[in-house]
């Protein structure tokens, strides 16, 4: 009888110390997502405060968000809000302002607004510091970067080549782009299934253009894409956005491949091209 009694004793401690690790998995997978409908609360709350003093800071720099009909501005301010809710922004050698991670926070938004998972949740921090800095043993300073660690932007490139839309510089898209395919291919932490399986569709258009412009080939895209194919990657981002018109004519496949797989058009008045979940 002794020994069934420990028996059974032993049967429920494993039991409850089953249950306990049962209870932990599910508490870890859903708080995020109670996390994330927590912070959604706040911004509607914030969207109603303070939607006209955002929407016209944000004209005032982005050309992209102010050819947005009503609707488009809505949705896309709501997603820059709750970006810049889940992200923390450090200050390095500069005073933090308002606009700094509003504005930050609209660049990525702008590059994902076609895409279900838009927020790279991997990246909990985003660093803003003034001007070029040195990174590593690079010799060369740097107006941006991406790394484990978080996103990297030169606040004061960052608003300069927003003023100019035009050159198809933009570090702000550029890292937004580096950080994009980090998430998705080398993380995998945030990961949008229609970009992640569609991106091979678009390498198969540009890599043959990329592998040209390495043997010397110039085309509409800067010469830093022939660098590697990251960069002609991020390249091609900052080109899309801001010389639409010419990238289209000069190179229509490389073009539409990145409509399809940004599922938006920049020339289009909505923009996105097949409807996904608002935020």
């Amino acid at each position: 009888m002794q020994e069934k009694l420990v028996f059974f004793r032993s049967m429920s401690s494993g039991f409850n110390m089953f249950g306990f690790i049962l209870l932990g998995l599910v508490i870890a997978r859903v708080t995020p997502h109670v996390w994330v409908w927590v912070k959604k609360k706040k911004i509607i709350r914030v969207y109603e405060e303070r939607h006209k003093d955002f929407e016209s800071l944000i004209c005032r720099y982005n050309p992209y968000f102010k050819s947005l009909s009503k609707a488009g501005r809505e949705r896309f301010l709501r997603r820059v809000l709750l970006f810049m809710e889940l992200k923390k922004f450090e200050y390095i050698d500069i005073e933090p302002e308002e606009s700094m991670p509003l504005l930050v926070s609209a660049a990525a938004v702008q590059l994902t607004f076609g895409l279900e998972h838009f927020l790279l949740d991997y990246f909990k921090t985003i660093y803003i510091l003034k001007d070029k800095y040195r990174y590593g043993l690079y010799n060369m300073p740097f107006e941006g970067h991406v790394s484990e660690e978080g996103i990297y932007l030169s606040w004061t490139h960052f608003i300069r080549e927003f003023n100019d839309y035009s050159d198809g510089q933009n570090v702000g898209l550029h890292e937004m782009a580096h950080a994009l395919t980090y998430v998705n291919f080398t993380v995998q932490d945030g990961r949008d299934n229609a970009f992640y399986n569609h991106f091979n569709d678009f390498s198969l258009i540009a890599r043959p253009i990329f592998e040209r412009m390495q043997a010397g080939e110039t085309n509409l895209l800067d010469s830093y894409a022939a660098t590697n194919y990251q960069e002609f990657w991020a390249v091609c981002i900052e080109t899309f956005f801001e010389r639409s018109t010419n990238f289209r004519r000069q190179l229509p496949e490389l073009y539409n491949a990145l409509c399809s797989l940004l599922n938006q058009d920049p020339l289009t008045p909505e923009k996105v091209l097949v409807p996904t979940p608002a935020s």
